[in-house]
């Protein structure tokens, strides 16, 4: 007989802290009940401080949850009266502050309550998991384990999860396939070692940093312009993430490592600078705060400089010349340059890579089951386009040894301690291959994990060093799209261009493809292999026409443009649309006339066309008309009023959910947690709606429009944005003609028609805005700085 399945109705999150509370929070956006407790309040209603706590998650910007509704869904609770709630909870997490013995008195008083198959975990980021597992009655052990979520938990991608000796592996495997796929996380298996893998090696980075800042003298601003998006790693870089993160909490973590690793050979650097401890005891925590090595001074953004021990003016940036070997695109050659220049900025930037590097190897064997694991760790975990040992192996994995080896030989690292023997043998060419990554404990190639939970992932997270062939066999390929099949009877079809904009190869090859598919497949599916789905249509392709004034030209383009959202609505093959990312403008519109979407839940969604001072003309104030039409009860307009805001204000989705709401997606689209399981969740969705004996949705011959009346009820409440000075004279122009088209035009209130009218006022009124000088210079200044112009 096959073991039961795990199912998870409810779980509890014991801490209503800023972790505990986002935690809850994640799993009410995933359908999951979450009863959250804390202690009991002193005064007031006993639940005082976790019903604090959901009042605070509703201010928090970016939103930890995916709805406003979603909150209603935890239950508060605290320890004195609702301990007997545990018992109906597949999953506890445990999230109050990182003390072992506040921990261990807490273990001690929920463990009678748990369910007999109850799965016990504790979210911590570095503490010993075997240790606390000592607070836990024998009972208990087998189902406890640590589970590490990462701040801010619904945008993280990773989660460690922490075995302890006494945990069972089908435990861990239930917990691990419920993150994955209800949760949409990456999961990586750590060992039980001080903060684990991300946090053990981020840490590192931000320390070598800024050991490294200090002894080549390079400024906290330069630091930051140099170690953020010009590595491939996130905005805030280094400084400024300490600032995030509160300086406070990176000095606990560096403290942790500090206490719990004496016999690191980089002990010396687990400290935090002086001028930290000095910061944080003036109460300069950082984003928090309002100050912190970062702090706003008017409209100047000022910068802490340790010398003076004050801020100065901020915003100086890297010198040009290292600016242009990171430019570089062979990684060899771009190491290379920064390892001979004698800028100090350079030597800064080697002396950073090179310590990371040697600190990994060294250390592999001891904190992670295979390099892959670790590379994972840091890109999910830290947001780098790249892990540290995927940049290693690209370099030219024996050339980069050799430095590092030169380097500890003359005493330029941070640590005299030798590289392993495994990064010197002669043969060795990195540590990802097609068979596995790099375990150093064994010396064997690990694969990837066999649980089932991965079979769904067609296109699965890759390390640079496996052989990327593109998924399938090719069907179709132009200039602008790759259609492939898996096997089966559905076509994907992936566009090919920057940030997967809609230009004229993208449209042949989607007609194209949707030829092949209705002949030979059951199914279509636009999907991307990697996020965004669409910025829209190609303006830029535009170009040469606009200039010129050759206007029948742009009318034919916008005819195209709209005979593929209308083709893809109606065609002789179920058609689903598989989102993440952005889906602007012209993608947008593609996804309104999709049979189905399979969204990933970070989908933002919207029609974007008034930012650069044009309006939706593929379909998308059409699509807004005839639904507000279907859903009216009598009243047209009252319908309709909401999808003209949208549209107008150029509102944007900040989630699946909330495009549901919106609008931009029906109820019955499907919302997807884990982004590597869209493509096949989608296949599934059209294979289901072909074999349901599926045919395109009937024409509609007729459907009535607010007209004229409604139009100018909405100009009427225009006027007042007008004088109260929300809009210019520009967007009031712009939205009067929004109005004009989604209303149906010159009509009668309550005139039947059909969908080619709305198209046709569509087409005329963006050729009217396209020759407007305003709007010319709203889509000069997004092509040109890629920022929206309001005039």
């Amino acid at each position: 007989m096959s073991q039961s399945k795990f199912i998870v109705r409810k779980v509890a999150v014991l801490g209503a802290g800023v972790m505990g509370a986002q935690i809850a929070a994640h799993l009410v956006n995933a359908k999951v009940p979450t009863v959250l407790f804390d202690l009991p309040a002193k005064e007031g209603d006993k639940n005082g401080i976790v019903l604090k706590a959901l009042e605070g998650l509703k201010k928090l910007k970016p939103s930890p949850v995916s709805s406003k509704e979603a909150i209603q869904y935890i239950t508060p609770a605290n320890y004195e009266d609702h301990l007997h709630l545990l018992k109906d909870c597949d999953v506890v997490i445990e999230a109050i502050a990182e003390r072992a013995d506040w921990k261990a008195d807490l273990y001690h008083k929920v463990a009678p309550f748990l369910g007999e198959q109850t799965i016990f975990a504790t979210n911590t980021s570095g503490l010993s998991i075997n240790k606390l597992a000592e607070a836990c009655p024998d009972s208990v052990r087998p189902r406890f384990c640590g589970v590490h979520f990462f701040n801010p938990p619904r945008y993280m991608h990773l989660v460690e999860i922490i075995p302890c000796v006494t945990s069972d592996v089908a435990m861990l495997d239930n917990l691990e396939r419920f993150l994955v796929t209800t949760l949409g996380k990456g999961v990586i298996r750590a060992k039980d070692t001080p903060n684990f893998v991300a946090n053990r090696i981020g840490v590192f980075s931000m320390l070598a940093t800024i050991a490294n800042a200090e002894k080549f003298g390079i400024r906290f601003d330069v630091v930051d312009d140099l170690t953020g998006p010009r590595l491939g790693r996130p905005k805030s870089a280094t400084f400024r993430t300490a600032d995030v993160v509160g300086l406070d909490t990176f000095a606990h973590v560096v403290k942790t490592m500090d206490d719990t690793l004496p016999e690191d050979p980089w002990h010396a650097y687990f400290k935090s600078p002086e001028w930290l401890q000095k910061l944080i005891a003036a109460g300069a925590l950082g984003a928090k705060t309002r100050a912190g090595i970062y702090k706003k001074d008017g409209k100047m953004m000022t910068v802490f400089d340790p010398a003076s021990g004050a801020y100065v003016a901020g915003g100086q940036k890297g010198d040009d010349a290292v600016k242009d070997i990171l430019k570089i695109a062979n990684p060899a050659e771009k190491f290379k340059k920064l390892r001979e220049s004698s800028h100090p900025q350079a030597q800064f930037l080697w002396a950073c890579f090179r310590d990371v590097f040697h600190y990994i190897g060294f250390h592999l064997g001891g904190i992670a089951n295979c390099a892959r694991d670790v590379d994972f760790a840091i890109r999910w975990g830290f947001g780098w386009s790249t892990g540290p040992f995927e940049t290693w192996q690209s370099a030219g994995w024996q050339q980069v040894a050799g430095w590092i080896a030169e380097d500890i030989a003359a005493g330029k690292g941070l640590s005299s301690a030798a590289l392993p023997a495994w990064v010197l043998e002669e043969d060795r060419a990195g540590v990802h291959f097609d068979a596995g990554s790099f375990d150093a404990a064994s010396g064997k190639l690990i694969g990837r994990s066999t649980l089932d939970v991965y079979q769904r992932q067609l296109a699965p997270a890759k390390v640079l060093g496996e052989t990327s062939a593109p998924l399938g066999e090719t069907v179709f390929e132009n200039a602008g799209v790759r259609a492939f099949t898996t096997g089966d009877d559905v076509l994907v079809v992936s566009f090919k261009s920057k940030a997967h904009a809609i230009g004229p190869d993208v449209l042949e090859g989607l007609n194209t493809a949707l030829d092949i598919a209705e002949s030979r497949f059951k199914g279509l599916v636009i999907w991307q292999t990697e996020e965004p789905f669409s910025v829209g249509a190609d303006l830029a392709s535009m170009m040469p026409a606009f200039m010129t004034g050759d206007w029948e030209a742009i009318d034919t383009a916008v005819c195209r443009f709209q005979a593929m959202s209308m083709r893809l609505k109606y065609s002789q093959i179920p058609v689903v649309a598989a989102t993440q990312g952005y889906a602007f403008g012209g993608g947008c519109e593609f996804v309104l006339h999709a049979d189905r979407v399979v969204a990933h839940l970070e989908s933002y969604i919207g029609l974007v066309e008034v930012g650069v001072g044009l309006l939706p003309a593929g379909g998308g104030c059409k699509e807004f008309a005839l639904r507000a039409s279907q859903e009216a009860r009598g009243d047209i307009l009252a319908a309709l009023k909401d999808y003209f805001m949208t549209v107008a204000m150029a509102k944007v989705a900040t989630s699946a959910v909330e495009a549901q709401e919106m609008g931009f997606l029906k109820k019955s689209d499907v919302v997807v947690f884990n982004a590597y399981e869209l493509l096949c969740v989608a296949k599934s969705e059209a294979l289901a709606m072909a074999n349901a004996g599926y045919r395109p949705p009937l024409k509609v011959k007729g459907f009535p429009v607010a007209g004229r009346a409604g139009a100018a009820s909405i100009k009427g409440q225009l006027v007042n944005m007008l004088a109260g000075r929300f809009i210019s004279e520009h967007d009031y122009y712009i939205s009067g003609l929004v109005a004009d088209v989604m209303c149906g035009g010159d009509v009668e209130q309550g005139t039947l028609v059909d969908e080619q009218w709305i198209l046709t006022l569509e087409r005329k009124a963006f050729i009217t805005l396209l020759q407007n000088p305003k709007s010319q210079a709203r889509i000069a200044n997004m092509l040109t700085t890629g920022k929206p112009l309001r005039n």
